[in-house]
């Protein structure tokens, strides 16, 4: 992510607090074009706790050929790592498309209080597509969460990418 000139990549960035959920969204699409640069999947994510931003992270699967390097995870650990704490209470996590499975897992473990993604994902959503794991009462947390936040142009930006590779 670009970072202003007067931080470096170790300095949480500091935004005014109450930004409406476009702008945050506006920086995790950052990260997901970064990934794209990267031939990777382009998805993007942030942790915000206090109106700044304590993790960053796209995908890094082919990079690091890791399974669970997925945005939501690296922004997760970073964040845990930022803050000195698993327990990330008090975050909001952006992320540019709709947590699957494991990253609700861990977000759910984390215990995130809200999630803002953008664009549905058909074939894997854990939070409103396929599953519901972060309403399900079974669960001892539950995660507040809105979806579809830049829905179009978080969709495009997986559309270009996936129809560069047919």
């Amino acid at each position: 992510m670009d970072l202003p000139e007067d931080l470096d990549d170790a300095d949480p960035v500091f935004l005014p607090g109450g930004l409406p959920h476009d702008r945050w969204m506006r920086l995790a699409l950052e990260e997901a074009r970064v990934a794209a640069s990267e031939d990777e999947v382009p998805v993007g994510a942030i942790v915000v706790a206090a109106g700044r931003i304590v993790g960053t992270g796209h995908n890094q699967r082919e990079q690091l050929n890791d399974p669970t390097a997925h945005a939501e995870m690296i922004a997760l650990t970073q964040a845990a790592a930022t803050l000195g704490s698993w327990r990330l209470e008090g975050c909001v996590l952006y992320v540019t498309l709709e947590p699957c499975p494991m990253c609700a897992g861990a977000i759910l473990q984390a215990r995130v209080p809200t999630v803002v993604w953008g664009a549905a994902d058909p074939k894997a959503g854990a939070v409103q597509t396929l599953y519901r794991l972060f309403d399900d009462p079974r669960l001892n947390h539950r995660v507040e969460h809105v979806g579809h936040v830049l829905a179009d142009e978080c969709g495009r930006i997986l559309t270009e990418f996936f129809r560069g590779k047919r």
